[in-house]
């Protein structure tokens, strides 16, 4: 193990320790070190282009006019991508979609921006894991 001094101003400090206190880790260093792992997991699997699988989720107003269909055209030019698609109605105006993604990361960055950039599409976020559990070779598993 290796000792590191980081400086951290007093709004970040307190928002690492809110999830300290909220995931219950044991000390700062376990948290920092979780949070290291998770940070290169995500910056290797895109920087060496590896097999992901992910969630990408986002809402949109479906009454912007051919929205709908220019998603659903999106979800067929990609179709070998998508595995499975959640769809919940907010309210009058508003979905939340989640769908699960399979294949190379630098691909669903790439569909997810596609989905993204569509007028009407309020919010979207992409989160990708290795499909390999052992990406990092770090060895550490969450149960």
């Amino acid at each position: 193990m290796h000792r590191v001094t980081i400086t951290l101003d007093d709004d970040l400090m307190e928002k690492l320790d809110a999830i300290i206190a909220a995931r219950g880790y044991q000390n700062r260093s376990e948290a920092i070190r979780d949070l290291a792992r998770i940070g290169i997991q995500q910056t290797a699997a895109h920087a060496n282009n590896e097999h992901c699988v992910g969630a990408m989720i986002y809402t949109y107003d479906h009454s912007k006019r051919d929205l709908p269909r220019k998603l659903t055209q999106n979800f067929h030019t990609h179709h070998d991508l998508s595995r499975a698609t959640m769809h919940v109605h907010l309210d009058q105006d508003q979905c939340l979609e989640v769908t699960i993604l399979d294949g190379k990361a630098n691909e669903l960055q790439h569909f997810a921006d596609h989905i993204f950039s569509e007028r009407g599409v309020r919010y979207g976020r992409l989160v990708t894991i290795p499909a390999s559990p052992d990406a990092t070779g770090d060895g550490h598993h969450h149960d």
